[in-house]
């Protein structure tokens, strides 16, 4: 058993919607959150430059002792995971989008993911869709501006909205059922989905399996805390920290917020 943190990373706050899963279904585990906001969105750079980004993330998270790392972008997971597994010792969970839920559960056949470009031409992400997407219509968007908005706390603005409306056009004219999110930040904006969505079009993100995930290979592993207590959470941005208070309620809750040059 270990009383060591769970490490999370993400290009950004959007992580911190996997966080908030993995803190409710394992309250008693430390966990140590990086924000690379100085570099997000991932989405929009090269393989190489995801991998050597997700290298620094894991290093400075070792360093802090964490037993465990999560990769809460899906980007990075679909980009660099395995290089990850094969290089470090530590276990690794990663993010995908849900596609297989969605596409069992699809009446109309017709299924839309909001992604990043990084995400959606990965050869991950292609093997994922490949196995699940027969006599599935899959229409995929990339979300280009979403991250940016949501970095600056612009999340709920009328900005985000027109352009989620545009984004969305093309899934509700082949009259999706499912909308899959297939970036971590992308379930912030649900309440905004919500709002221009058709009532039957359901809404599918990654935290809840991740979380699930996050449990099993701490008990496989024997490294399950055994803390009778709630440790703080502790959070780092390397940009703005004030963003990712708001997010995880940091003022309400009194967890360690702060600026991290890493």
């Amino acid at each position: 058993m270990s009383s060591h943190p769970i490490g999370i990373f993400d290009s950004g706050v959007g992580g911190t919607s996997i966080w908030k899963e993995i803190h409710h279904l394992l309250p008693h585990e430390r966990t140590i959150y990086l924000a690379d906001s100085r570099n997000a969105p991932y989405g929009e750079k090269t393989v190489e430059e995801i991998r050597r980004l997700c290298y620094k993330n894991t290093e400075s998270l070792l360093s802090m002792g964490c037993k465990l790392i999560v990769v809460a972008c899906n980007t990075a997971t679909t980009n660099a995971i395995l290089d990850l597994r094969s290089t470090y010792e530590v276990p690794f969970i990663g993010i995908e989008p849900a596609i297989k839920p969605a596409a069992l559960k699809s009446q109309t056949r017709t299924i839309g993911i909001l992604a990043t470009k990084g995400t959606l031409s990965s050869a991950l992400f292609s093997k994922t869709s490949e196995l699940y997407t027969h006599n599935i219509e899959v229409i995929e968007v990339e979300g280009n501006g979403l991250v940016e908005l949501i970095e600056s706390g612009r999340k709920d603005s009328p900005e985000t909205e027109e352009l989620l409306k545009r984004l969305l056009k093309p899934m509700l004219l082949k009259r999706i059922d499912y909308l899959v999110l297939g970036c971590s930040h992308y379930p912030y904006l649900i309440p905004v989905l919500k709002k221009i969505l058709p009532p039957n079009v359901h809404i599918i993100d990654s935290g809840e399996a991740v979380a699930r995930q996050t449990k099993a290979i701490l008990e496989k592993k024997m490294l399950i805390s055994r803390l009778s207590n709630y440790p703080i959470p502790e959070f780092f941005s390397n940009k703005n920290p004030a963003v990712m208070a708001e997010l995880t309620g940091s003022e309400t809750n009194n967890y360690k917020v702060s600026y991290l040059d890493f």
